[in-house]
This record gives C-alpha cells, structure tokens and sequence, in this order.
C-alpha cells in the first residue's frame, strides 16, 4: 500500500511562475553561483527517482514520467535560487507537464532508444510485481483520489497538499480516505485472486 497514488482534479493552463527577463551572461561564476549549482545536482540526484514515482502515481508510464520530471527539472534549474519550496514546486510542475503531453501526444511511446553518456537517476528507479499492480490500482482511481494518494506517499501533509494544489485540506484527507478504501479492496481482491 506504500506506493499507492492519486492525480490532481482539474489542471489550468495558467503557469505557477513568470520567467524574469533574463541577464546577460556574467563572464565570471561567483562561489554562491556554483554553490547553488552544487545544491540543485544533489537535489536532482535524490529527487529525480521520488519526482518520477510521484508523477507515475498518476498514471504516466515510466518514461512519460521521466520527460514530466525532467521538464520540471529544467524549468527549475533556470530559476532555482527564487523557489522557495522545491519539493512541492517541482511535484506540480511535473504533474502539470505530465498532463500537456498526454494533450500533445497522439500515438504514445513505450521504448526510448538508449542515448550514450551520463547516468540518469530514474535509471534506479525500479518497481517489483506488487508495485506494478498498486501503480495499475492507482489509474483506476478518480483523478483527485490518485493526487491526494500521491501526495501522502511523497510525505507531504494534509495542509501542504492542500497548499499545492490550491484545495481545502479536509477535501484532500476524504480523498485520501477514499483511496484507501478503494486500493485496500483492490489489494484485497488481488490476494484472494492467487490463492
């Protein structure tokens, strides 16, 4: 029940941020500039794995779920110094790219062909047999229920749910609720199945 996810209602076309004009580039790095590169390349490492889980949760395939991340990502490395809760910026930024290319994509794309160089770290990402059926659970549920599920699971509070997905925070504990009751008949259901 640990991997277990829920998807957001609706999605507006509005963007969480506006993009600053950009500077012209400094001929010279300073220490706080590769500070903060620094910072940003090990919260990559450590967040990219969790980012794709959370965005499959939803409902993406893993690869759909790794260009949402990687697209968040991207977005937040060009302003990386400015976002104040990263954790919750890039989960909906990720859901909200997930949800354009799936608008955008007439014939989806199961097979990525392998490009050399660097390691990317959804490479370790790997779900065993009862992940796969909580995650295939999980699409099965209404789009609120996925969200508040994938939200809980990323260790996220009722009220930061709320917070990030612009919601009262006892209508995301009773789909929290109510996702449980679903994913533990589903489970159940599943078990009773092998034996």
């Amino acid at each position: 029940m640990d991997e277990v996810d829920d998807a957001a209602g609706s999605v507006r076309a509005v963007s969480l941020h506006r993009r600053p004009p950009r500077a012209a580039p400094s001929p010279v790095r300073s220490a706080q500039d590769s500070a903060s590169r620094a910072d940003f390349a090990v919260f990559y490492e450590q967040q990219m794995p969790r980012l794709v889980g959370f965005v499959m949760r939803h409902g993406a395939n893993v690869h759909e779920a790794a260009e949402a991340a990687q697209a968040a990502f991207s977005m937040a490395f060009e302003q990386w110094s400015a976002i104040e809760e990263p954790a919750g910026w890039l989960r909906t930024v990720a859901w909200r790219q997930w949800l354009r290319g799936r608008q955008r994509r007439e014939y989806p794309v199961e097979y990525l062909p392998e490009l050399p160089g660097g390691h990317c770290p959804v490479a370790a990402f790997e779900l065993s047999e009862q992940q796969e059926y909580v995650y295939e659970a999980l699409r099965w549920l209404p789009m609120k229920q996925r969200q508040a599920m994938a939200w809980h699971l990323d260790q996220f509070s009722a009220e930061e749910t709320a917070k990030h997905l612009n919601m009262n925070p006892d209508a995301v504990r009773q789909n929290l609720a109510r996702a449980r009751n679903s994913l533990r008949r589903a489970l159940k259901a599943q078990g009773e199945g092998l034996q």
